[in-house]
């Protein structure tokens, strides 16, 4: 009896052992070619059962001057250290369902600067305390008569000017000075050269002197596409044309990542051109696909990319629009 207790006890805990194995076996994924050629970390940012901390995640990503990664989930502002370990967060009706992020080094401290698409604002939030120091309704002063204002993106200009996109409602752009005052807006929806067709996201295109804005046209037919404009709101050029879905841009140096609702990261040189394919999900049962959950993710393959940033060393960090909530951090090759 004692014998067979004894294998009982030892069938339970290789059972127990055995999610840990599993999570053990994953072994990182090299991706990329070049000078950008990455791997990841399996298992970055998950909690100490393995699970994703996040929720929902349908968001950004960007790291403050200490190296801290911060990206966006449906219900807040989720902080992790470079190990991937959540030091701080923020979250609750304040913070909820910021779509994009920007963050810039002010005189008073790093400030996240976030656009609320389900809640039709853009705010602005100190990245240490989490005091909202500035939010950006619908601007009334702008005499548009919008029904719906839903804004996906969000960027500042050096001199404090606020850009941000209605990218799931009008599809203008909306300018503010940095007190919040409306100062103009720009673009209309539709296909034509200079209309966006979902301007989802944008950054400040700082390869460029002076900067420019770095728009994603998401679903411009037939192809997505990325767009130049100056910070007036004046037309230069196309970027790149033939992109499937582009959700968001990140600049660092010469070099911008551009994240793909169809599972996959496009990295662009000076030239824009097309250097590197990150992560490129070619089952159309799961790219493009919120509903994937934990259980399903595969190492090195994406689903709906849709946040991404660089840290100082060039590492990626990379988050996927999903249920279970994934970000994953991808390790430059030297």
């Amino acid at each position: 009896m004692k014998a067979c207790s004894l294998c009982i006890t030892l069938a339970i805990l290789t059972s127990l052992a055995l999610p840990v194995l599993a999570a053990e076996e994953i072994q990182p994924v090299r991706m990329g070619c070049g000078l950008m050629t990455f791997d990841t970390v399996p298992g970055w940012g998950l909690g100490a059962d393995g699970k994703s901390v996040l929720g929902p995640t349908h968001g950004a990503v960007v790291i403050d001057k200490a190296g801290n990664i911060y990206t966006s989930a449906q219900i807040g502002v989720f902080v992790f250290s470079p190990d991937g370990e959540v030091v701080r967060r923020f979250v609750g009706d304040d913070y909820s369902n910021i779509h994009d992020m920007e963050i810039r080094d002010e005189e008073d401290g790093e400030f996240i600067y976030g656009a609320r698409n389900v809640d039709a604002e853009g705010i602005k939030f100190h990245a240490e305390t989490g005091d909202i120091v500035l939010k950006l309704p619908f601007p009334i002063e702008s005499g548009l008569n919008l029904k719906k204002f839903s804004p996906t993106a969000i960027t500042v200009a050096p001199n404090g000017d606020i850009i941000l996109s209605d990218g799931y409602a009008s599809n203008h752009i909306f300018k503010f000075d940095e007190t919040g005052k409306y100062l103009m807006h720009f673009g209309t929806k539709g296909n034509d050269l200079k209309q966006f067709n979902t301007a989802h996201g944008m950054t400040l295109d700082t390869r460029y002197d002076p900067p420019r804005l770095l728009i994603c046209d998401r679903n411009h037919e037939p192809k997505g596409r990325l767009l130049h404009y100056d910070l007036d709101g004046n037309y230069i050029e196309e970027v790149v044309t033939g992109l499937g879905m582009p959700t968001s841009v990140a600049v660092q140096g010469d070099y911008v990542s551009v994240p793909d609702l169809h599972g996959r990261l496009v990295i662009l040189d000076k030239s824009n051109t097309i250097i590197a394919v990150l992560g490129h999900n070619s089952n159309p049962d799961t790219r493009v696909n919120f509903k994937v959950p934990q259980d399903q993710w595969i190492e090195g393959i994406f689903s709906g990319t849709h946040g991404s940033y660089w840290d100082k060393d060039g590492n990626l960090y990379v988050q996927d629009w999903n249920m279970s909530g994934r970000i994953m951090k991808l390790v430059r090759v030297e």
